[in-house]
């Protein structure tokens, strides 16, 4: 057996470390949510139950967790909806160049590296002082796409710059209209690309946290309503809940990416099909 070298060994060190830094605190809240009855925020565990995954079906003396997971589920299915259309057309947009293209650009992108509290603050503004309401559904949805907006932009940038536009001119003379060419022949082609910038857009919707604080009104969302309750609750019911919505966020992850292979399937068994008919 070939010998490895040290640096193997010491890199290989470092990566463990990380992983264990990106996933050993919440493998300690999973772990900590299935205490029994007598069991606190810290080790050592106090027995083994699932009875704090059951405190979270009773009502609550503090907090409105279900309502706020509610709020943020409908948030984030609002701005992963937006987020793709708007991804799209913008996508297709800068395909060619038009006046003001790369002041647009330089606008849209510069949301991802203001500090998403003054973005936040300044949203909330915005709309208190034109008396539109703060509001999680208008300014939260609105605060939430600034940064939602510009991952989706350079998704579709990435995948247009490689799109082969041959097969839109194949579409055009075969008689298609410009409406049968983007439904029929683009938008299956950039399914894939689609499925990423959705989840993409849900995601880091579900989870934010600073750019929701200033601008989801008088009703949590869930990570509001998760940080609230940090300071009032003292029992591991908050580690059930994080439990929880963490393995959520899993199944919204394979969900779509069960998606993306159906359709991948899809695609290759359509090119298998056509192969053979020619």
């Amino acid at each position: 057996m070939e010998k490895r070298p040290l640096s193997f060994y010491v890199l290989s060190a470092i990566f463990a470390l990380f992983l264990l830094f990106l996933y050993g605190p919440t493998l300690t809240i999973g772990i900590l949510s299935f205490q029994g009855p007598q069991g606190g925020l810290t080790f050592p565990m106090r027995g083994v139950s699932l009875h704090w995954f059951d405190q979270l079906f009773q009502q609550q003396a503090v907090g409105d967790i279900w309502g706020s997971f509610r709020r943020s589920l409908v948030l984030g299915l609002m701005v992963m909806v937006t987020t793709v259309v708007v991804s799209i057309m913008a996508g297709l947009a800068f395909r060619k160049r038009f006046a003001g293209a790369g002041v647009l650009f330089q606008l849209v992108i510069a949301s991802l590296v203001i500090p998403s509290i003054l973005v936040s603050l300044g949203v909330g503004l915005m709309f208190s002082q034109g008396g539109l309401g703060v509001h999680w559904s208008t300014s939260g949805f609105g605060s939430q796409l600034t940064w939602t907006l510009p991952f989706g932009l350079l998704i579709m940038f990435a995948v247009f710059n490689r799109f082969d536009p041959a097969f839109e001119e194949a579409a055009r003379d075969q008689g298609a209209s410009a409406w049968q060419t983007l439904r029929h022949v683009v938008l299956p082609i950039i399914a894939p690309s689609l499925i990423g910038v959705a989840l993409f857009g849900f995601t880091l919707s579900y989870d934010e946290f600073a750019r929701t604080l200033l601008t989801a009104g008088s009703y949590n969302t869930l990570p509001l309503e998760i940080y609230g309750m940090t300071t009032n609750v003292t029992t591991p019911v908050i580690f059930a809940l994080g439990t929880l919505t963490t393995m959520f966020s899993f199944v919204i992850v394979a969900l779509f990416l069960g998606l993306l292979k159906l359709l991948q399937a899809r695609q290759t068994r359509a090119g298998s099909d056509a192969g053979k008919g020619v």
